[in-house]
């Protein structure tokens, strides 16, 4: 059974075996010392994931994958705001 549509969901919630298993491997090709702790990337999808902008797994500000831009320790929320 397939998940209803979700304007505020992340990949790995819309597609767990397509695109986000691809967004996935990209994560975890990134060096160590690039990526954020697993409890910082948490944290920002958790601000991610209440955020307007938010649209079917990426962002409606910058377009990138959050999921992804999450995973990186040198990136910071594309908002004006910049909640994280």
């Amino acid at each position: 059974m397939s998940r209803p549509f979700c304007k505020r969901c992340f990949f790995e919630e819309l597609d767990p075996n397509g695109l986000y298993r691809e967004i996935a491997d990209m994560i975890e090709a990134l060096p160590k010392d690039k990526r954020t702790s697993e409890d910082e990337y948490r944290r920002r999808l958790d601000i991610c994931g209440v955020c307007p902008s938010l649209g079917e797994g990426t962002c409606g500000k910058c377009g990138c994958f959050v999921e992804l831009r999450a995973a990186k320790a040198d990136m910071h929320c594309p908002h004006e705001k910049h909640f994280w």
